[in-house]
């Protein structure tokens, strides 16, 4: 999910950025407990051990799927296999069009595009933030057209959502199908924190085809800025200006190399944080 979207939109009419970024840690800091805990897997019910016999040591182990690390038998990771993941940011953002495993994995179709875009618009924590964003936005009485009341805040989630959504479909699905880019984040993984800073930045402005060559974004660049003209439409009559819709563009092209960054360096967050977590859990 584009998240620093919904951030840019609410930005351009509010001076509370500090406040919703405050919320999203808050928010995160929440639901993290939960989707972690559900994540965890169970430890299997304790077995009396007993000796194993002769014809036992000679049969082979038992064929498995899964092979450490969450590989499989033929030696891919579950994203290399389907072209998308699973992960989180900070266990509660949907992150599915990030890949971490080293490799060549399958270029994405239309239907998939557009399948894990809606995944990740429609992914049930999406929802704490938007509420959240719009109560900060009717908070600050932007978007006065709206009003007050619940009728009002019901508009501006609808708006919120809308804007979350848009740019989602134009820069993850609709864009990269008519132009043949792959939507993908690719992380580095690996060198120097500056090197790779730099690579995730780059990123805003260069992609993958679908047969991997590199090329200038035009999925994120024209797509945010079609995204950031739709969003106006639907807003106050005041936000209907080329220039907002200009700094509304510039924003999110901002904010979107801020998420890039986030997703580069997450894996290290999260193995951090596994890291300490199994030494406590340590007798």
């Amino acid at each position: 999910m584009h998240l620093s979207y919904l951030i840019a939109m609410s930005a351009r009419r509010s001076r509370t950025t500090l406040s919703i970024l405050g919320a999203i840690v808050l928010i995160s800091a929440f639901l993290a407990p939960c989707a972690m805990a559900q994540q965890q897997p169970q430890p299997p019910p304790t077995q009396p051990q007993t000796a194993p016999s002769t014809d036992a040591k000679q049969q082979p182990p038992p064929a498995d799927n899964k092979v450490g690390n969450g590989q499989s038998e033929n030696g891919k990771s579950p994203n290399q296999q389907n072209g998308t993941s699973n992960d989180r940011l900070f266990w509660t953002l949907p992150n599915f069009l990030t890949i971490e495993s080293i490799g060549k994995v399958p270029p994405l179709t239309t239907g998939q595009e557009f399948r894990v875009v809606t995944r990740e618009s429609f992914d049930v924590t999406v929802f704490p933030y938007v509420a959240f964003v719009a109560a900060l936005s009717q908070a600050d009485k932007n978007d006065k057209s709206y009003g007050q009341g619940w009728g009002a805040y019901g508009k501006r989630v609808a708006s919120a959502f809308g804007d979350t959504t848009i740019e989602n479909y134009m820069t993850g699905a609709i864009f990269p199908s008519l132009l043949h880019e792959d939507p993908r984040y690719y992380q580095m993984g690996k060198g120097g924190f500056w090197r790779r800073a730099e690579y995730s930045a780059s990123r805003i402005v260069v992609t993958r085809t679908n047969d991997g060559q590199n090329r200038f974004n035009y999925s994120e660049i024209v797509g945010a800025a079609v995204a950031a003209g739709v969003g106006n439409t639907y807003h106050a009559n005041s936000d209907r200006t080329v220039s907002n819709t200009l700094s509304v563009w510039g924003q999110q092209v901002a904010w979107d190399t801020f998420t890039i960054e986030m997703k580069e360096f997450w894996p290290d967050i999260r193995r951090s944080v596994a890291k300490h977590k199994n030494k406590d859990q340590q007798p």
